[in-house]
């Protein structure tokens, strides 16, 4: 798995030159969960939640499965074209993946991941600590390849991008012994408080740009709905919770910004994005917000997308491919707001102007 460090980065590097690069970002560096894990959920044994079989994939541009909760790509991908750089690799993979892909940074994120270690421990995913130890090995080899100022200079140019926090409220509110043990405030208090310590690492390892998400409307995905008897409706306390931990994250962002004045971020607000979506879906092209195109059952939510699901024919006008992840088509719409989106989406600035400063 580790044999990449074995790899001279000179040689990498000099394939960029010839191959290209973005010059203004060079690399994006993505930490989270299901929403942006391009595959590093098949290379663990350990692990149920996969997505590396049919009918994920259907869109991709290979038309097979690739270990993205999606149809197609997922809004990370969809982001690295914004920015004019490949889908980085996933960690998981760099024995085998084409060395100088590597330049461009790598993706750390794990399905069913949390920023709590114990968030979904028995599924097996790569917790945030543990990518950003992943990442600390990269950071370390990338220091003694191209030197400490090189280094410095590459890393505070690029994106780190977090995706994360949508596992552990979901966590809470199916694990007794968690909502025994924490009241919902102390909970989203505990989840804040050590995301922030992670940030700092990740500043401590060079990082200085960096893209944070936060909680869409988990309470209106479809599993989450299937709850809520006949009605269907969104769970709103689930939602109210994703509301409380996306105010505390922004309050977070703003005092590390003044703790660390070089630092920049952009805060997009999945939340609100969602809503959006939810509420005025014809001003997108959709037309299903409830059922997933993927599944079996009720709303298409009873069960995961197997290879013995039924799928819906048009992908394009489903919020939700599958019972927790959207479209490829929802996850462009997501990215083109990340990117361009106006003040009312991305604080304080969009990436477009982040990938400038």
């Amino acid at each position: 798995m580790l044999s990449f460090i074995t790899l001279s980065l000179a040689t990498l590097f000099l394939s960029a030159l010839v191959f290209g690069c973005n010059e203004s970002i060079p690399a994006i560096y993505t930490f989270g969960d299901s929403l942006a894990d391009v595959g590093n959920n098949n290379f663990l044994s350990n692990s149920i939640l996969k997505a590396n079989f049919p009918h994920n994939g259907v869109d991709f541009p290979t038309g097979r499965p690739t270990g993205r909760f999606s149809n197609g790509k997922n809004t990370v991908d969809c982001l690295s074209e914004k920015v004019g750089l490949p889908s980085a690799p996933t960690y998981l993979s760099l024995v085998s993946t084409d060395t100088k892909a590597m330049v461009n940074g790598v993706n750390f994120a794990s399905g069913s991941a949390g920023i709590l270690n114990g968030t979904n421990k028995p599924f097996g995913p790569i917790p945030l600590t543990q990518q950003v130890e992943y990442y600390s090995l990269v950071h370390n080899h990338l220091v003694q390849e191209m030197g400490s100022t090189r280094a410095k200079i590459h890393l505070a140019k690029s994106l780190f991008v977090i995706v994360i926090g949508s596992n552990d409220l979901l966590f809470y509110f199916r694990d007794s012994q968690v909502s025994k043990q924490y009241a919902p405030q102390q909970y989203v208090d505990l989840v804040v408080s050590t995301l922030k310590q992670i940030i700092k690492r990740l500043y401590g390892l060079g990082a200085r740009k960096f893209v944070v998400n936060g909680v869409g409307m988990i309470g209106c995905c479809p599993a989450q709905r299937l709850l809520m008897n006949t009605t269907y409706g969104c769970n709103a306390a689930e939602n109210y919770w994703s509301k409380k931990y996306n105010i505390r994250l922004k309050i977070l962002l703003k005092k590390l910004k003044m703790q660390s004045p070089d630092i920049n971020y952009s805060y997009f607000d999945t939340y609100l994005a969602t809503n959006n979506l939810i509420k005025y879906p014809q001003n997108y092209g959709i037309s299903e917000t409830k059922e997933a195109c993927c599944g079996i059952g009720k709303l298409n939510a009873e069960g995961s997308c197997l290879p013995n699901s039924t799928y819906c024919s048009n992908r394009s006008d489903h919020l939700f491919w599958d019972l927790y992840h959207p479209t490829e088509m929802v996850s462009r719409i997501l990215a083109e707001l990340i990117y361009n989106g106006s003040r009312k989406f991305t604080f304080p600035v969009n990436v477009g102007d982040l990938v400038r400063i």
